[in-house]
């Protein structure tokens, strides 16, 4: 998790390791928006063409999809990280999801995206990670976590 926040024309700073990592991109676009209203996405442009293809071409769940979809259109914008590492925040996102005036959570996701958490969703799911019991916490060591 590293801390940001959105400075006051809704551009977020950047953390130095997720610098590197835009910068070592063969495309700099990015997508920024949201699947579910709640939690922010960045995606590297590459990324989000295989979510559109995704979009087009799936036939299961497709309530789902369509629900997904349309959050990510109203919601999305195309972006570059600016010369000082910063990425600007589409305003109805900004509004939508609450992420002005307060510390922003970012994770990188395994799927090549940063998931950028308000303080509110940052807490939702640190109680819920807290909520972990012995046999789940078994049940992973036993598929292969170390």
């Amino acid at each position: 998790m590293y801390p940001s926040r959105l400075d006051d024309k809704g551009r977020m700073k950047m953390p130095a390791a997720f610098q590197q990592w835009i910068s070592a991109l063969p495309e700099k676009r990015l997508f920024v928006t949201s699947r579910d209203r709640r939690i922010a996405q960045i995606y590297p442009i590459a990324v989000w063409r295989q979510n559109e293809k995704f979009f087009r071409e799936n036939r299961s769940n497709i309530a789902a999809v369509k629900k997904i979809a349309f959050n990510t259109a109203d919601l999305g914008a195309e972006a570059e990280m600016d010369s000082q590492g910063r990425i600007t925040f589409h305003p109805e996102l900004r509004r939508e999801l609450d992420l002005e005036d307060q510390t922003l959570r970012l994770q990188a996701a395994p799927s090549g995206r940063v998931d950028v958490l308000s303080e509110r969703m940052y807490e939702e799911q640190k109680r819920l990670a807290m909520s972990i019991t012995e046999e789940e916490l078994n049940g992973v060591e036993a598929d292969g976590l170390v």
